[in-house]
């Protein structure tokens, strides 16, 4: 399944969006129709994927990654409205998407100059299919390790916002029970136990109780 996006692409975003609705997306962008076709047989090859979505400018292309979660990103540069690397740059700075800029081959060295530090993989026209396949495992490689970080980070973010909780709560427990600090962190531990909730739920509860004794 293609959605396609070009000039007039509010409509057809619409329509993408309550089409597609799975988590990976792969997004080309050209100025020629026929072109994005063939990069989607292309992915379809490499990736699996038969949720492609296709945009024929910069403009259209910024509402696709406004409107959906995309994995992947492929430009085929120079677009109708601009060049294709301040797409690329917008897109890795945005969004979690693995971008391939296709540049002239005479230009590719100076598009990698500003792309690549950022995270942008450069490939030169005419496209070396064998060469293209890489890039989009390397890509793969690259999304699959940074959807881990951003999941540990999650992990930790939740694990730092329960100390925060509970060492407020500890803080009322002390304060208005007099209790030793071992003894309000296992006056928390105790009631999440008996109450069969986590100590989160429980040192809210005591938050919201103001004086839990």
């Amino acid at each position: 399944m293609i959605c396609r996006l070009g000039l007039r692409g509010q409509q057809a975003a619409q329509r993408g969006k309550r089409r597609c609705v799975s988590i990976e997306l792969a997004v080309l962008v050209s100025g020629r129709e026929q072109a994005n076709q063939s990069l989607a047989q292309f992915v379809r090859r490499e990736e699996g994927t038969e949720r492609i979505l296709t945009a024929q400018n910069g403009a259209a292309a910024r509402r696709l990654l406004l409107e959906h979660e995309v994995g992947l990103m492929i430009i085929n540069a120079p677009l109708p409205d601009e060049f294709g690397h301040e797409l690329a740059l917008h897109a890795v700075h945005t969004t979690a998407a693995g971008v391939l800029l296709l540049v002239k081959e005479e230009l590719a060295e100076a598009a990698a100059d500003k792309v690549e530090p950022d995270g942008v993989l450069v490939l030169s026209k005419p496209l070396n299919r064998p060469l293209f396949f890489q890039s989009l495992r390397l890509l793969r490689a690259a999304r699959n390790r940074l959807a881990g970080l951003q999941s540990e980070n999650r992990r930790l973010q939740r694990r730092i916002e329960e100390i925060r909780v509970v060492d407020r709560a500890k803080c009322i427990l002390i304060e208005c029970c007099g209790m030793t600090e071992p003894d309000a962190h296992a006056f928390i531990e105790r009631r999440a136990m008996d109450r069969r909730i986590t100590k989160l739920q429980a040192a809210n509860e005591i938050l919201g109780i103001h004086e839990p004794c």
